[in-house]
């Protein structure tokens, strides 16, 4: 049996199976479709609040790319009953954090405080779920609209190798498929958002009946019942919001395209359409992308960075979103190195493990590192909240723990060997290219055109 590493929630042992998980949580909705999931644990005096609206940038319209991560940082500008910023002085006064986030499939906002602040908590996220409306402006707008643009140039336009990613997707999904376009948006589309196009939005996506709150942490679930249907209770639900049907990229040919930027050293991003999360491959790419890029002893990094000391790193991600998946390894050559050579070396990996599966340690390890990371993660409240929010949002269930670590575990080297033949072997990808200006020599070419 492969031990289960602790945290700081229940284990429970099993005979004669692998240990399992139990975070406890009672799950229920209110009258306008609000679901509400709360977790006891009052292993230290402090709670998380946490909601996730069923809302990213994959909801987005045509001309209005970027609009959930703008209306995220509107969502701290003040609501009706909260002064403009006070929100995060509100929160931080109690000793507490706060932030939100956004991605393709959803925008989640989330603090923790001394669990004797949790009816503040509440009430300012209840203020702003129902009461938004009024207190947008203009120029709360102008303000965060130039935010939000700053924030493209810096972490995009002018980091280097900022926009690879970007261009990936664009090039891995068709301009129709919500995860074409980048989270962060176009800057055309954001100068182009009106008031009207923000409250139109929050009309759209922001009501209780698309949200998830989660409560956990040092608290009576009686106490946080009483307190969920005083403020979010009033709250009239929205329009009934259809689902997002999976959606997998379709790749007819390869796709390459070189960038040149200010950069020292040339950087290959490959990609292949993969699995959409829950997808039974998911799990399979998960532990097959830490076989190749797991650690000193991936198999990339061993062979490219440490053995033959051509790559600067490589890192292999398989990421699984709600619509659709990808793969993709990132490889950053060491100076004057040809991204060519490195391409072949990925493939050639590739190629060995669809043929050969990975060992029996190369699995073993995988799924360890696997489980640790699933398990490090729930070792707050912050975190529980966070997954137990998740898994309430996209399976309509908070505690699945044991569900989603058990995919992990069931999966085999047979596998691993048969996902790697059928997403990335000779499939077609995209090889975008980033090389120092001038250089375009560096870049990745197929191997019947490398000299």
């Amino acid at each position: 049996m492969r031990p289960l590493l602790l945290a700081a929630l229940l284990v429970i042992p099993s005979a004669g199976a692998a240990q399992s998980l139990s975070v406890p949580a009672e799950s229920y909705k209110l009258k306008n479709g609000l679901t509400v999931v709360i977790h006891e644990d009052h292993s230290s005096p402090v709670v998380s609040v946490n909601v996730w609206y069923h809302v990213g940038s994959g909801r987005e319209a045509v001309g209005r790319r970027g609009f959930a991560h703008l209306f995220e940082h509107m969502m701290f500008q003040g609501s009706a009953n909260v002064g403009d910023d006070q929100h995060f002085q509100l929160v931080q006064d109690a000793g507490g954090t706060l932030n939100g986030s956004t991605n393709t499939d959803r925008t989640n906002y989330f603090e923790t405080v001394p669990s004797n602040y949790l009816e503040r908590v509440l009430w300012l996220e209840a203020d702003r779920m129902g009461w938004l409306l009024d207190a947008i402006t203009q120029a709360k707008l102008d303000n965060q609209r130039d935010v939000v643009k700053n924030e493209r140039r810096q972490n995009y336009e002018n980091r280097p190798y900022g926009l690879a990613g970007i261009r990936t997707n664009e090039l891995l999904y068709p301009p129709d498929h919500p995860y074409h376009w980048p989270t962060i948006g176009y800057q055309e589309d954001l100068s182009a958002a009106s008031l009207e196009d923000v409250k139109g939005f929050f009309r759209t996506w922001y009501a209780p009946n698309n949200a998830s709150l989660v409560v956990a942490g040092d608290v009576n679930p009686a106490e946080v019942r009483r307190l969920v249907e005083r403020y979010f209770g009033p709250i009239p639900a929205g329009s009934p919001v259809k689902r997002m049907a999976p959606r997998p990229a379709e790749l007819g040919n390869a796709v390459r395209e070189t960038l040149e930027d200010r950069v020292t050293l040339a950087r290959l991003n490959l990609a292949w359409p993969a699995a959409e999360d829950w997808h039974r491959d998911a799990a399979p790419l998960s532990v097959l992308a830490t076989i190749l890029g797991g650690g000193k002893t991936g198999r990339l990094n061993e062979r490219m960075v440490y053995r033959e000391q051509a790559a600067q790193s490589v890192n292999v991600f398989a990421n699984p979103a709600e619509a659709a998946g990808t793969f993709s390894v990132v490889v950053t050559a060491r100076e004057g190195a040809s991204l060519s050579h490195l391409e072949r070396e990925v493939d050639e990996e590739l190629a060995r493990l669809a043929i050969e599966g990975p060992t029996a340690a190369e699995l073993e390890q995988a799924i360890t590192r696997t489980e640790a990371t699933f398990v490090y993660a729930l070792a707050s409240v912050a975190g529980k909240s966070d997954r137990l929010n998740r898994y309430a949002t996209f399976r309509g269930k908070p505690d699945l723990f044991n569900e989603d670590l058990a995919r992990y575990r069931r999966v085999t080297a047979a596998d691993v060997k048969r996902v790697a033949g059928k997403y990335l072997v000779n499939r077609p990808r995209v090889a975008v290219s980033v090389v120092p200006n001038g250089r375009r020599d560096l870049e990745a070419r197929p191997a019947e055109a490398t000299p």
